[in-house]
């Protein structure tokens, strides 16, 4: 049985790949991310049809970041697609224009945090201020539910934090940088396990890679939702 706590991220060349993909994976997966690296390659297309024809959730991972004008216009006409989840970064003033794009509809705005494959250096090399990676996204996390953010993506490390946060409540905690037990990091810095990305207050979890790259995608993400039932 699926659990759409487990959202697979369909990270492939093109959409006839991920529809290849999803129909190897069947029912054992009922949630998608479909995200930048395959906007060219009928991304929006595939999401239709995962969405429609399979009855899948689905999961646009676009981190949209412009101003206020634009972002409202560009999440009006994602918005269309009847689409679950939309990522854009988490300042302010980008939250409260996505929301009101996303108005009259059921698309839930999530807010980027910090991406879980930047550590400290990176955010230097970068310009952000000081401060220790956890600090700054549980700051960012809390400024994004005030302007409206149905959620927040963050890595499993602050998903505790960010769950103690009063705005938090009713809200969700997407995590990416999860892996299983023994599975590559790859360009990921900030990870966990399945189980521990949930228990620490995530409600989904992605997970690319351990299930694309795996012998037997099948198994393999049978096995993530074997771990996430013991919980």
């Amino acid at each position: 049985m699926s659990d759409d706590r487990l959202i697979v991220a369909l990270d492939v060349q093109n959409a006839i790949d991920g529809l290849k993909m999803a129909e190897t994976l069947g029912d054992t997966v009922s949630f998608y991310k479909i995200g930048l690296g395959m906007l060219t390659g009928g991304g929006l297309a595939l999401a239709n049809e995962l969405k429609g024809e399979m009855g899948k959730r689905i999961f646009l991972d676009m981190k949209l970041f412009d101003i206020s004008a634009t972002v409202e216009a560009a999440v009006r006409g994602l918005a269309q697609f009847d689409l679950d989840f939309l990522t854009v970064h988490g300042d302010p003033h980008v939250i409260r224009a996505a929301k009101e794009g996303a108005s009259g509809t059921n698309l839930k705005i999530l807010g980027v945090t910090i991406l879980t494959s930047l550590d400290r250096a990176d955010l230097d090399e970068c310009l952000i201020r000081d401060g220790a990676v956890p600090d700054l996204v549980i700051d960012r996390a809390g400024r994004a539910f005030e302007a409206g953010a149905d959620g927040i993506i963050s890595s499993p490390q602050e998903a505790a934090a960010i769950r103690a946060l009063p705005e938090s409540q009713g809200r969700l905690i997407v995590t990416p940088g999860v892996r299983p037990a023994g599975a590559a990091s790859g360009d990921q810095k900030r990870i966990a396990t399945p189980a521990s990305a949930i228990s620490n207050g995530a409600d989904h979890i992605v997970v690319g890679r351990p299930v694309r790259d795996a012998d037997d995608r099948k198994v393999a993400a049978q096995a993530i939702l074997d771990e996430l039932a013991t919980l």
